[in-house]
This record gives structure tokens, C-alpha cells and sequence, in this order.
């Protein structure tokens, strides 16, 4: 088949599925993995280049309705007739596993569907036994916007990877999946922790001094207690197995005498869950 991804996380789960063989093109902001950076570029995922997309002569689309705006992709695939599916926004680490299924079943790859699926519940039933030894929970705010400040709520995975790392999302009373707030907010709820994961913003670019200038905020006790962390966006921004790196990382800061932290280089997405018992 010839398939061509809309947007970061499709990709994510089709090379995870082992279809990477089978994408002929990307979104722009599709950045793993390596193997299939070299793909012609098709646009942002809310400015897809339709005429570039028509040329490549794909079997099927994997589309997305995960952002406001991607409804117009759909039209223009409409309009052109071109073959595609909508990829369900998944808000859990459930609605993912069952995704790989899916995956799997509409490209005619059942078994490396299920294979997939069986190797990212691996991962997770690890960590949900792990976590079940934590006997003190880390309250955690997690911060995907500055300005105003938005932060994931009860029905957001981060809200399931904090309790499989041994924390607890601070928002985790509100029933959304993001929640608008504001500082006085975060600030009345003390998270031990912050983990600060800009949608769309490099780690490298996120800029502490704006955290910095609020009010008080060195009374917070994730500040007293050097407890403020910058990390890598994709690894907790976007719904695909890539969030297990995102799991692996948050757990091994919340409780590393409880949690393993692996090697550099190793990877999840790549490495098998023997390979990885025997590097820890």
C-alpha cells in the first residue's frame, strides 16, 4: 500500500504498527522516526497541500479531526475523492492500543497490528504493577500553555501516565481533557511537581523566566524543592506509543528508587521489552 499521514501522531502509530515501508508522505511536523524523514513533505497538518497529496497516488490517507481547522483536509479529500480514513483522536492509553488494532485491520496487517498492541501493553501493565508499590503519590501540574495558561485534566492521558508514574495530576478533578486556569489556580494547589511540555514548542525554545515571573512563585513547593522540569513535547503532547518514553521519563523523576531509568539510546519504539529487562 501506498499511504501518506496528515499529522505526527498518525505516523507515530503507523511506523509503530511496522508500516513505514508503506508511508510515501508526511505532514510537515512529522519528525519519527528517522527511517522515513527523507518522505516528501505535504504542508502543516492544518495546511495540507492537496495537489501534492493527489500526486502522490495513495492507496489510503490516515486524516486526523484532532485540532480545530484539520475539517477542511477532510473536505478537500472529499472533494477530490482521494481514499482516507479519520484516525480517532485517542485520549487514553486504551483508545491507542485499540487504534494499533485498527490500524493493523484496515491496512491488511492484523498480525503486526496485534503484535503491536501486545508490545505496548507490555509496557503499561510494567507500570501499572510498579506503580502499585508507590506508597506516597506526587501531586504534578503539567503545563501545555503559558499564556493563558492550559493545563491537561481528568480525561487527558497525562492524567493516566501520572498515576502509572507514581503521581497525580493536580487537575485531575476537572472533567475535560484540557482545561483553561490560571495561575492563582496552580498556585493554591502546590503540585509537588511541574512538568512543563509546551504544545508545539521544542524543549530547547520553552522559556523558564515567563514561569519565573508570576507571582510567589518561588513559594511553590515543586520550586522549593528543585522540582521544575522542561521536557521533550513530543514525548507527552501527542497521542501515540511515543507516550511510553514520556512515561518512563516523568516515573523515573517522581520516584527513581522505584521506577527504572534506562540506558541513553534506548528506545521503546524500537527496542523489545526483553532487551530492555536485561539493560536494567
Amino acid at each position: 500500500m501506498r499511504i501518506i499521514s496528515l499529522c505526527p501522531s498518525n505516523t507515530e502509530i503507523a511506523a509503530y504498527v511496522g508500516l513505514e515501508e508503506s508511508l510515501v508522505g508526511l505532514d510537515k511536523y512529522s519528525d519519527w522516526p528517522a527511517s522515513i524523514q527523507h518522505l516528501p513533505r505535504l504542508g502543516s497538518d492544518l495546511s495540507i497541500d492537496m495537489d501534492k497529496v493527489e500526486a502522490l497516488e495513495p492507496d489510503l490517507i490516515l486524516a486526523s479531526l484532532s485540532v480545530p481547522g484539520m475539517e477542511k483536509n477532510i473536505e478537500e479529500l472529499e472533494k477530490r475523492n482521494l481514499p482516507y480514513v479519520i484516525m480517532e483522536n485517542p485520549k487514553t492509553l486504551s483508545d491507542i492500543g485499540k487504534l494499533l488494532l485498527w490500524l493493523g485491520e484496515k491496512t491488511g496487517k492484523q498480525e503486526q497490528g496485534l503484535k503491536a498492541h501486545d508490545r505496548f501493553y507490555q509496557w503499561v501493565d510494567k507500570y501499572k504493577d510498579l506503580s502499585t508499590t508507590v506508597v506516597k503519590p506526587k501531586s504534578v501540574y503539567w503545563e501545555w500553555w503559558a499564556k493563558p495558561i492550559f493545563t491537561p485534566g481528568k480525561t487527558n492521558w497525562l492524567t493516566e501516565v501520572s498515576t502509572l508514574a507514581g503521581g497525580e495530576n493536580v487537575f485531575a478533578d476537572i472533567d475535560k481533557s484540557s482545561v483553561k486556569t490560571d495561575w492563582e489556580d496552580v498556585f493554591q494547589r502546590d503540585p509537588d511537581v511541574m512538568a512543563i511540555v509546551w504544545v508545539g514548542v521544542q524543549q530547547h525554545l520553552v522559556k523558564p523566566h515567563v514561569i519565573k515571573k508570576r507571582p510567589n512563585w518561588m513559594e511553590l513547593s515543586a520550586i522549593k524543592n528543585n522540582q521544575m522540569h522542561i521536557l521533550e513535547e513530543p514525548y507527552f503532547c501527542r497521542p501515540s506509543p511515543r507516550l511510553l518514553i514520556g512515561l518512563m521519563k516523568i516515573a523515573a523523576i517522581l520516584h527513581p528508587q522505584i521506577y527504572p531509568t534506562y540506558p541513553d539510546g534506548f528506545d521503546p519504539m524500537i527496542d523489545s521489552f526483553e532487551e530492555a529487562e536485561e539493560s536494567i
